[in-house]
């Protein structure tokens, strides 16, 4: 295995795990690394498919107890109302992207695009962490469809690559009265049908080049495992973060590396390409 293809795949396979339930936009951070490390190509997408699924699998691993309490619930009230909020959630970024994903994808998946996307989402940010925050549901089991509903389509937001789809979810969550622990959670639900409809979506378009060539195995791998090992890391940290701080680190780490993608491109200090 080429060394240095292996390397490209251990980093970008971390940037996926730690951004992606962050608020800070693990699309945007893979467009910019994979920018820089020249891993942007027809392989390159199809590994951000791949290592997308080890963070899928790190939220599964993490709430494995919940998710197996719903499944065998399937049928009772509590479990049933959870499963259709997460549905109601899904819908509108499922509809919205399929319907113009194509045309995201030509005009907005390049670095000075998602870097005006990390600013402008940082100062969204900052504004709602301002405003007074009433919690009206301490739990995500206390959500109802109507909280639900409007999740989802503060999610339809992260279909700008930069937005961040957790940034979204649980900013929108705490404008809509959820506390910052059920925001936090609801997202990390949400994310499991979200990501893997995109993942499904994105593996049958490419799929010749993700099963026929077996020289790509080994650095699917070790994307695969860097993503779900550092996913699970992250999702534990935030948890823990957000009992004790609010968003606002996040909002000036999203402003200022968006500023600098900014400052680096318009003086030339780096030559970013149309990722």
């Amino acid at each position: 295995m080429d060394i240095i293809l292996a390397l490209k795949a251990l980093i970008l396979g971390l940037v996926e795990g730690i951004t992606e339930f962050l608020p800070i936009s693990s699309t945007g951070h893979l467009i910019l690394a994979g920018d820089l490390l020249n891993f942007n190509d027809e392989r390159g997408k199809a590994f951000e498919i791949i290592i997308q699924a080890g963070a899928i699998l790190a939220v599964c691993w993490e709430y494995r107890a919940k998710l197996f309490q719903v499944t065998r619930e399937l049928g009772q009230p509590g479990a049933n109302k959870f499963v259709m909020n997460l549905l109601v959630a899904f819908m509108p970024a499922a509809v919205l992207g399929l319907l113009f994903a194509h045309k995201i994808k030509e005009y907005l998946f390049q670095p000075v695009p998602v870097a005006l996307a990390f600013i402008i989402g940082g100062v969204l940010i900052l504004w709602a962490e301002k405003r007074e925050h009433v919690v009206r549901v301490e739990s995500v089991d206390d959500m109802s469809w109507k909280d639900a509903l409007k999740v989802g389509l503060a999610q339809t937001l992260a279909l700008i690559p930069g937005t961040s789809r957790s940034g979204a979810t649980i900013i929108g969550g705490l404008l809509f009265g959820l506390s910052r622990r059920s925001a936090t959670e609801f997202s990390f639900f949400l994310a499991i049908p979200t990501l893997f409809a995109a993942t499904g979506y994105e593996v049958v378009k490419n799929r010749d080049i993700i099963f026929n060539s077996e020289s790509n195995i080994g650095v699917f791998a070790i994307g695969f495992v860097a993503a779900f090992v550092s996913a699970l890391f992250a999702i534990r940290a935030l948890i823990r973060f957000i009992s004790n701080h609010d968003f606002t680190v996040f909002a000036w780490y999203r402003i200022v590396f968006g500023v600098l993608v900014l400052i680096t491109a318009y003086t030339g200090l780096v030559n970013w390409s149309a990722a």
